[in-house]
């Protein structure tokens, strides 16, 4: 994954700069604009300027997971001469794509995600020489998780994944427009009212156009053996996500979801060439850290334990704080917990990780959940968290795993499983009022697929409380920090 940056109106090198410093750690690898018509590959942020202003920029930060050499459509900008695209993300149907547009252009080589995406808005573009159609044309097409923006020469459109696992945000100042794959960036050029790009949305000439159906709205009929369906569904979103990879980190907490995750990549690894290693955070025998000792072991996988203390919180809570960007206790938590994980994987120099987000709103892991079950509102309370888990917590998630530079894959989120899991009939997920446990069906999937009972039935507990990290930040740590200012 990378950073994109784009401004349009009056701005000078300063700006644009800066604005592409602080999306920095989010693609160490390289940088590169598109400024007034003119193309800058792999520049020197500290050494870069025009000294001139400027009425149109689109930038990027590159986090190269696969060496590509020096490829030139590994590196961004991508131009045909008439469009111009930055891209962050990962297409899942690459291959499929590939194919497709091979029957258009025959003798064309498609080698990157970016560049299968501006060969696929130019065919459509070519057909129909306007650009928000084309746009709409190629979304349809894409099975992945991005953001991205193409410009015209006189229109720009900018656009999100239907779940919104990669983030955008956009605003204005009184002489120049702005988007970026960070919030925090756009926040140091003094832009106030920051909006975040929906799932599904494309930002048109800056206002705002919803084109994709959403995935949560969707109702289809399941019925046959529906843990075989969810078994074969998970286990392909599993693989889209590290066929490419030789090496990938997997957060893991010993619970069922990052152990059902961990038994996939492992039967993946029996057929595929791929190196699994385990990273778990918590206070020094705290219920994370226990169970996930006693499960890698099991799996007879390599884990990295990231034992916590009050000084480590401490230490990392500013930059936690400053990429959340609110003070909220539980996303503080878990956000800290993913922070120290992916800093470790980024130390032991991996760039993508597996993470089991989406899991607990699918399946009705939260213990929350029981009292919409017992009124019979699950389904409508599920279909709204997955709606809304773009701003709940994915961009959470993003911005401190990305700080690190480290990509987050999410096989739960895979949008065909997800329009699947949404309509598991809701007796599949809690049994009963009384149904303590929840998420029976993922449970019992992981009990066949071989997982010790143990882990597969071992009770839902939060990030932040299984690490231990909510009881250090409210006993220890806020005595002594006050998180408003550093939000100031």
């Amino acid at each position: 994954m990378c950073s994109i940056v784009g401004l349009e109106g009056e701005f000078n090198d300063k700006i644009l700069i800066n604005l592409l410093k602080l999306t920095k750690n989010r693609g160490p690898d390289s940088t590169g604009l598109f400024l007034d018509d003119e193309l800058f590959l792999d520049i020197n942020l500290n050494d870069f300027t025009t000294n001139n202003n400027h009425k149109i920029a689109l930038g990027h930060n590159l986090l190269s997971i696969f060496n590509l050499g020096e490829l030139e459509d590994n590196y961004q900008p991508l131009t045909n001469g008439k469009l111009t695209i930055v891209f962050n993300g990962e297409i899942y149907n690459f291959k499929s794509l590939v194919n497709y547009v091979g029957k258009v252009y025959e003798k064309t080589t498609i080698l990157t995600d970016s560049y299968l995406i501006l060969k696929l808005i130019e065919y459509f573009y070519s057909k129909n020489s306007d650009l928000l159609e084309s746009v709409e044309e190629t979304n349809r097409l894409l099975d992945g998780d991005y953001s991205f923006a193409v410009y015209d020469g006189e229109n720009l459109a900018i656009a999100r994944d239907p779940l919104g696992v990669k983030p955008l945000f956009y605003g204005k100042t009184d002489k120049f427009n702005a988007f970026s794959s960070s919030k925090y960036s756009l926040k140091q050029l003094n832009i106030e009212d920051i909006k975040r790009l929906k799932p599904g949305e494309i930002l048109y000439n800056w206002k705002v156009i919803s084109n994709l159906d959403k995935i949560a709205n969707k109702q289809i009929q399941v019925t046959g053996d529906i843990t075989k369906q969810l078994e074969s569904k998970l286990k392909l979103a599993t693989l889209k996500r590290v066929l490419n990879l030789d090496e990938i980190a997997v957060i893991f907490s010993g619970g069922v979801d990052s152990a059902i995750l961990t038994l996939l990549l492992k039967k993946i690894s029996e057929n595929k060439n791929l190196k699994i290693t385990l990273y778990t955070v918590g206070k020094e025998n705290s219920k994370d850290i226990i169970a996930s000792k006693k499960l890698a072991k099991w799996f007879k996988l390599p884990l990295k334990t990231i034992e916590i203390t009050p000084e480590i919180i401490k230490e990392n809570l500013e930059e936690v704080v400053k990429l959340i960007g609110e003070n909220n206790l539980m996303k503080i938590g878990v956000g800290m917990t993913i922070y120290l994980s992916c800093k470790k994987i980024h130390e032991d120099g991996l760039k993508v990780a597996i993470s089991g987000q989406g899991a607990d709103e699918l399946f009705a892991g939260y213990n929350r959940y029981l009292k919409s079950f017992k009124t019979g509102k699950l389904s409508e309370e599920l279909r709204y968290d997955i709606d809304n888990m773009y701003h709940v917590n994915l961009e959470r998630d993003d911005a401190v795993s990305m700080a690190n530079g480290v990509e987050l894959r999410l096989p739960f989120l895979d949008k065909n499983l997800v329009e699947f899991a949404l309509n598991i009939p809701v007796e599949y997920k809690i049994a009963n009022e009384e149904d303590k446990l929840r998420k029976n069906i993922l449970r019992n999937l992981g009990s066949n697929l071989g997982l010790p009972d143990e882990f597969a039935y071992r009770p839902k507990k939060a990030a932040q409380y299984g690490t231990g990290i909510d009881k250090i930040l409210r006993k220890k740590v806020l005595k002594e920090v006050d998180i408003d200012k550093i939000l100031e």
